[in-house]
């Protein structure tokens, strides 16, 4: 038996403009291994209904003919059907309360969920996903609301070159935003940077998928690395203002054993987070634009405290560090002062020191600005969708020809995907069985 699937329009923003699969994957799907695919129509969407309906597709709003339903983000849960599979970014692996009532309705609906960030190989790395064109538009988002808080200080825009720098989305590809950087590049090599910002410090927290897309796009401009050690006394040497400093942070940088006499071990750090504590706040003062891409849950430290902040904002005027690119978006996660998601048309707010409040916009200039987009990859949706289905592809024809009716054990699905299904038949599969606490 060979299941239909159905592509589902997406609902929760409207800004939300990506897809699990591009009409060139659908073709494949049809014309090598006879899938039937429906998808529904929509206008927000970065590929238009007729090319899926070219591509060999039945576009309609109906998708009660399908067996597998795919989407990108969460399905409000008027929409599931009984029985039915369902493959998209639940947000339920840490037991988030605000999608525990769409987990529960799955459940009562004997429902199969399969959720991508949970498509990993053998050693736990993530097969199919967003990460790196994440990375790719938090990093011109972070400077463009550098550019903005430059202009607020009162730096001429004549010298600061990030004020020309669209936003993501406002670019018609990524290609065209690529060489918008390397223009602004050429600059900062010619003329230099505004003294006020000299040396710009570009800090990432992390190294995975996230962090190299957005170290790939600063790379447009002249950059020189530096290690955490380095950066603690770059500013007493003669730094240039004609290049843009980088440093990258390992989780040895930014956490140390509570005991004293123990030494760090990144195992033994990622099974007992509780015996940590976190020694970032050191480099906060040397740090001009903060990119964060690491892994958090309510086990590890927080990284960059609401105390650490405050206090660099009370010694140093102006202070050095302008912008918490936070691309994770952890709501006061490993960065305190994410207190709220955000979306393109209203990217960044400012947290304030002395109110201990967020102000949306640039312009405070009491604390650093917050960029926490929580949908970045869909700023560039084409080439994001056409790399995520590139990747989730190769294993859409054993998922079509998967029997969901008998015991979980009997479905015969390739491992990677066995990993991610979090709901079979209603019933939470046995790696994911500690969201019962949070579903009760």
């Amino acid at each position: 038996m060979t299941n239909s699937i159905g592509i589902r329009r997406e609902d929760k923003s409207e800004w939300e403009r990506r897809v699990p699969l591009t009409p060139a994957h659908v073709r494949r799907l049809i014309a090598d291994h006879g899938i039937q695919v429906y998808v529904q129509p929509s206008a927000q969407r970065a590929f238009p209904d007729k090319a899926f309906e070219e591509a060999g597709a039945i576009v309609q709003d109906d998708l009660s003919p399908c067996n597998i339903i795919m989407g990108i983000k969460e399905i409000p849960s008027a929409h599931f059907e009984q029985n039915k599979t369902y493959l998209f970014f639940s947000h339920t692996i840490k037991g988030q309360p605000y999608n525990m009532p769409m987990l529960k309705c799955m459940m009562k609906k004997k429902c199969q969920l399969i959720d991508y960030e949970r498509i990993v190989d053998d050693k736990g790395r993530r097969l199919v996903l967003f990460g790196w064109h994440a990375g790719l538009s938090g990093m011109i988002e972070s400077l463009h609301a550098l550019g903005r808080r430059l202009r607020a200080e009162g730096v001429e825009d004549t010298r600061n070159p990030f004020i020309e720098l669209r936003q993501p989305y406002r670019y018609r590809d990524l290609e065209e935003a690529r060489a918008d950087l390397r223009r602004i590049g050429e600059k900062i090599a010619r003329d230099g940077l505004p003294g006020s910002v000299t040396p710009l410090i570009v800090g990432f927290l992390g190294y995975g998928n996230v962090s190299r897309g957005a170290q790939e796009l600063l790379g447009c401009l002249p950059v020189q690395e530096v290690t955490p050690g380095e950066l603690l006394t770059l500013r007493s040497g003669s730094p240039s203002g004609k290049v843009v400093y980088k440093a990258v942070f390992k989780e040895e940088d930014t956490v140390e054993p509570i005991d004293p006499a123990a030494a760090f071990s990144l195992p033994h750090y990622y099974k007992h987070p509780e015996l940590y504590r976190a020694n970032f706040s050191r480099y906060l003062p040397h740090i001009t634009v903060l990119v964060n891409g690491v892994y958090w849950d309510e086990r590890y430290p927080v990284l960059v405290t609401t105390e650490a902040v405050k206090d660099l904002y009370a010694a140093q005027k102006p202070p050095t560090l302008r912008v918490l690119g936070d691309i994770t978006c952890d709501i006061e996660g490993s960065i305190a002062m994410t207190r709220k998601p955000a979306l393109p048309d209203s990217p960044c707010y400012v947290y304030d020191t002395v109110s201990d409040t967020i102000e949306d916009g640039f312009d405070n200039l009491r604390g650093p600005i917050v960029m926490a987009v929580e949908i970045l990859p869909t700023e560039f949706p084409i080439e994001s969708s056409q790399h995520f289905g590139d990747s989730l592809l190769p294993f859409m024809p054993a998922l079509a020809a998967g029997d969901f009716e008998g015991d979980y054990s009997g479905c015969l699905l390739p491992d990677p995907i066995r990993t991610a299904v979090i709901l079979y038949q209603g019933e939470l599969t046995e790696s994911y069985r500690y969201l019962e606490k949070f579903v009760s």
